[in-house]
């Protein structure tokens, strides 16, 4: 059996770059998707996403923008999360990374009306501790599935008693990752098992100019986002699943 959820993160951080994640959800391979809810996601975009039947998890997000609570740890001096991951996680405090992602995981019930189907992280945040282990925590408290990047995030999930897949593949360098070619590949090489893409389409506008990864989007939105990639998936007998249906694979 082989079963892939294809997670497009960032779901709300510019109207374009929803806008691509729902058209790679209707015509392509887009499965599931992570919200940004630090930001102000726009509601009519959010409600298609729900209507459409498109899976939507927590992207907990503690390296971009501004965060919901009051704390001193997670932002600089002038009261802004910084981005680079390790940084971040390296002077944060446990107790005001716990409320924040409580915060965001409450504002993201508040705007989509249910819980998240899994969480995981902007700028892969939540691999370093002490950020880790409060997503760890608050995903055991509400029994949600939780992203594995590698071999060592997948035990640790697995070892709290978390849902994960078997195989992660993604990537955000400075070069566009999900070409058609990359993606026609890599789900012919799809191992057995329960897998994810992280992906990053969207459609370019001017609130993405200051991004580092912003016309790459538009490369991915063409190979996961039309007929091509969905025909593959169906030759192939691959299952499009969302994190919502992921089987309890401890």
């Amino acid at each position: 059996m082989r079963a892939l959820i294809v997670n497009a993160d960032d779901f709300g951080l510019t109207r374009g770059v929803s806008a691509g994640i729902l058209a790679a959800y209707r015509h392509g391979i887009v499965s599931s998707t992570t919200v940004l809810v630090t930001g102000d996601p726009d509601r009519r975009q959010l409600d298609e996403a729900r209507a459409v039947g498109l899976g939507l998890g927590l992207h907990v997000n503690l390296t971009l923008g501004s965060p919901l609570t009051r704390t001193r740890s997670l932002v600089d001096g002038g009261g802004r999360f910084r981005r680079d991951p390790q940084r971040a996680a390296a002077g944060a405090d446990a107790r005001e990374v716990r409320a924040e992602v409580e915060a965001q995981i409450e504002r993201f019930e508040k705007l989509v009306g249910r819980p998240p189907t899994h969480l995981d992280s902007h700028h892969h945040v939540g691999l370093h501790p002490p950020v880790r282990d409060v997503v760890l925590e608050a995903a055991r408290a509400r029994g949600l599935p939780v992203r594995s990047q590698d071999a060592a995030a997948r035990m640790r999930a697995r070892s709290a008693g978390l849902r994960t897949t078997d195989h992660f593949f993604g990537e955000a360098g400075p070069d566009a990752y999900w070409s058609l070619a990359r993606t026609l590949a890599a789900l012919r090489a799809l191992p057995a098992g329960v897998s994810e893409f992280m992906v990053h389409p969207g459609r370019y506008d001017d609130d993405l100019g200051y991004s580092r990864y912003g016309r790459q989007r538009e490369v991915e939105l063409a190979g996961l986002g039309g007929a091509p990639a969905r025909g593959a998936v169906a030759a192939l007998g691959i299952a499009l699943t969302d994190f919502s249906r992921l089987a309890d694979r401890r």
